[in-house]
């Protein structure tokens, strides 16, 4: 599957001129804020390399992010909490931290492209499977709010110690399942996930 600007093409010549891009990173994550980018190329600035944050190496994801940021029309990275997705669910948390970051563009969207779900934005939009692999402006969007989320947790990781948040950020490793039974949750752990709410139980 390639990723190119087909679509985005295909969408602007039916006189939309600010397509943006937006993905999430962390719904599988039982720590902390599902993070959320949207992205808004430049036709005149292309990118190469621009690919599902996935299948990046770490190192590549960073320097693409500044190139974003520094040729994008217009972007922005937005959160939902860890409380937040266990009142709302992850989708709906998702979607909430989407609608945050699609808000903060400026200039504003008038078209959205959109992996596999919808967002809650009053402008014309498409929800697309497999989006951040198919799509540049999604794509985009998918690495700034993998590198916005994996900076957090980086930060969050001298907050609290011991449950090796700076190496498997924040996903259910066994090592971070066994931090959890031998620490127990904090207050950053998703409840409404059932390793956590496990480990709770275990410790009360």
């Amino acid at each position: 599957m390639r990723c190119t600007n087909q679509l985005e093409d295909e969408v602007r010549r039916t006189g939309y001129v600010r397509i943006a891009g937006v993905d999430e990173a962390g719904r599988g994550c039982l720590f902390g804020p599902v993070f959320a980018a949207a992205v808004i190329l430049d036709p005149d600035k292309p990118l190469r390399g621009l690919a599902d944050s996935k299948t990046l190496a770490c190192e590549r994801r960073a320097e693409l992010a500044v190139l974003i940021r520094e040729r994008a029309m217009a972007w922005a990275v937005a959160s939902a909490s860890a409380s937040e997705i266990d009142q709302i669910n992850i989708l709906q948390a998702s979607r909430l931290a989407m609608r945050r970051a699609v808000e903060a563009l400026n200039p504003p969207c008038d078209y959205l492209l959109v992996d596999a779900t919808t967002v809650d934005w009053p402008v014309p939009q498409q929800a697309l499977i497999k989006g951040d692999a198919r799509v540049r402006a999604i794509a985009a969007a998918s690495i700034l709010a993998k590198v916005g989320r994996d900076e957090c947790i980086g930060l969050l990781d001298e907050q609290y110690p011991g449950y090796g948040l700076a190496r498997h950020k924040g996903y259910p490793t066994a090592e971070h399942k066994e931090a959890l039974l031998r620490l127990g949750p904090t207050d950053l752990h998703r409840r409404s996930y059932a390793p956590v709410l496990q480990a709770l139980q275990r410790t009360l």
